[in-house]
């Protein structure tokens, strides 16, 4: 069985040590991907039972038919009453290492071990809810599948380029990512602002 890198093991660690250790990868999609998040969404929710929290899968694993790096990206949104201290101790309690903090967000993750990826990895995206703009990129790319194959090749062209660089490879896709999430934002408007979360 592979040993979960703790935090202080993965905070000791370069960037470039990082990376090479978790290279970027992208995969054909798998339909395997949609049940891993109902898995875990449904962990989440046994182990952290918040009222009107929400969950949603977000990412490339969310949008079927084009490649992916195969980690599922979950989005959780919590009240901004709850404080999110206390959520990073349940979290961090039960499996999930805080990789990165900013006032009204952190960033976890799942699955990172001392021998590289696990079979189920994952990250996870806590914020206070609105803060959602994935939501409308995600959607808009399931809804324009012109606009998914460019976003699919764009991402394969820098696969390689960046294996060892996640900073520059986020960086690339930065402006095409921003522009339809602005269209997207633009043509759904509230869509999300009375939504309840995914199953």
């Amino acid at each position: 069985m592979r040993k979960q890198l703790s935090e202080m093991t993965l905070s000791e660690m370069t960037l470039e040590e990082l990376w090479e250790l978790f290279p970027i990868i992208l995969t054909e999609h798998q339909a395997c991907w949609h049940d891993w998040y109902l898995e875990e969404a449904q962990r989440i929710q046994a182990f952290l039972p918040i009222p009107e929290m929400k969950l949603y899968h977000i990412g490339s694993t969310s949008i079927e038919a084009i490649w992916a790096k195969p980690i599922i990206d979950i989005m959780l949104e919590i009240p901004e009453q709850t404080s999110m201290e206390e959520v990073k101790v349940i979290l961090t309690q039960n499996g999930y290492i805080c990789m990165c903090e900013e006032p009204g967000r952190k960033s976890f993750n799942r699955g990172y071990t001392i021998d590289g990826f696990a079979e189920r990895v994952f990250h996870l995206h806590l914020r206070y809810i609105g803060d959602n703009d994935e939501l409308y990129f995600r959607d808009y790319m399931k809804e324009h599948a012109d606009l998914a194959a460019q976003y699919e090749k764009m991402k394969l062209s820098l696969w390689k380029q960046y294996e060892h660089n996640r900073d520059g490879y986020t960086e690339e896709k930065g402006a095409f990512i921003r522009k339809y999430t602005s269209e997207a934002k633009r043509e759904y408007g509230e869509r999300y602002s009375e939504n309840r979360g995914e199953k």
